[in-house]
């Protein structure tokens, strides 16, 4: 690992570039969960010629997220406990998330937070993420218990859908990591409920994108850095197979649904529930988002293309809000569409305590300073 110097306008580039990632995410979230399970017809006979083009309701309301929105949010809770947990001497980044993991996998039972947890911080105390919004099966099987997979025995050894990589963009922010170890703490974490690896490399690629873009990398040079750290993994074929498609269809006519729907052909993946909406592979839904966020003309244009088709219209659009906010910063994203996003002074929040630890960590927490209250928010235990 590398630690720069943070000047202030360094910072609030991070800032802004956390927030856009994280928000951007969400608002593809939230986009897409109407349209969950639909084929291209489908969606053309309930929204038109041109699919959905602005938030519509799902799970009761406008702008509710899914379960891919809850568990980013848990992500980032285990990064950050992971760096305060380093001044016990103790370093495992894997265990911190998957901690985090089953902190979520209870939202998931309990009816509300459990007030006898002393190790749940504050963001298991967020009532409204105590319900259930299409959680994919892998990840309630795989954070069922306290076993931590690796990657020689991974959970769900079959599971190759999205759900790991939509939950997986937090990672790209260790901006003063490496790629390769920012790749490989990534599929680590995504094997513990997504064992194949088209499931944990897909999840770790879109994290090394993340990572290339919030470092001010363009989007063609972070995807060109990406293939050549997959090269040298075993099973990375589908994903480079996806990014080189993604990349060619640029050059293919003019952006539409046809040409999304062509990238993701929506066949069931081997882990979906069978009430679980039809899902192509983690590859298909990273190929479509690599290409939409290549040909947008702005946010709420490559989110609009990520969700209609009839791939997982979910974890596309998670996977494509998270690289266009990395790429672009947070005041790109469409107001309109954050002002009825649920839970945005959550991820508001949430966001800014990233940027704080990964900046000034050491005046929050260390043998020589602490602050009482970020050891409440983010306990070492």
């Amino acid at each position: 690992m590398v630690t720069g110097l943070w000047g202030r306008v360094e910072q609030q580039d991070f800032r802004s570039r956390i927030r856009g990632t994280l928000l951007g995410a969400a608002l593809g979230d939230a986009l897409g969960a109407p349209l969950a399970g639909l084929p291209l017809d489908a969606i053309r006979a309930a929204h038109g010629p041109d699919g959905l083009t602005a938030p519509a309701v799902a799970h009761g309301r406008l702008g509710r997220v899914t379960a891919a929105t809850q568990l980013t949010l848990f992500t980032v809770d285990g990064l950050i406990r992971a760096h305060v947990r380093r001044d016990t001497g103790v370093w495992h980044p894997p265990t911190d998330v998957h901690r985090a993991y089953r902190r979520w996998a209870a939202t998931q039972h309990d009816w509300g937070p459990d007030e006898r947890r002393k190790d749940n911080g504050w963001l298991a105390q967020e009532e409204w993420l105590y319900a259930r919004r299409d959680p994919d099966r892998a990840c309630l099987t795989g954070f069922g218990d306290d076993v931590l997979a690796t990657l020689d025995r991974p959970k769900n050894p079959t599971a190759r859908g999205a759900a790991a990589a939509a939950r997986s963009a937090p990672f790209g922010l260790l901006v003063g990591w490496e790629p390769a170890l920012v790749l490989q703490l990534t599929v680590e974490c995504a094997a513990q409920s997504h064992g194949h690896p088209t499931a944990h490399l897909s999840a770790g690629a879109l994290a090394v994108i993340v990572h290339g873009l919030t470092r001010g990398d363009s989007l063609d040079a972070a995807v060109q850095r990406t293939l050549g750290l997959l090269g040298a993994r075993p099973g990375h074929q589908p994903i480079t197979d996806a990014l080189q498609r993604a990349m060619s269809a640029v050059t293919r006519g003019a952006p539409g649904p046809d040409a999304v729907e062509a990238l993701s052909p929506g066949k069931a993946a081997p882990d979906a529930a069978p009430a679980a909406p039809a899902a192509g592979d983690a590859s298909d839904a990273l190929a479509v988002a690599v290409y939409c966020a290549l040909v947008a003309e702005d946010v709420a244009h490559g989110l609009r293309l990520a969700v209609n088709h009839g791939g997982d219209s979910v974890a596309a659009g998670a996977l494509c809000g998270a690289l266009l906010g990395a790429l672009h910063g947070e005041t790109a994203l469409p107001p309109a569409w954050l002002a009825e996003l649920e839970g945005r002074a959550t991820l508001l929040e949430l966001c800014d305590d990233f940027a704080l630890e990964m900046t000034q960590g050491p005046t929050l927490h260390s043998p020589s300073a602490a602050s009482p209250g970020w050891l409440a928010r983010y306990p070492r235990g």
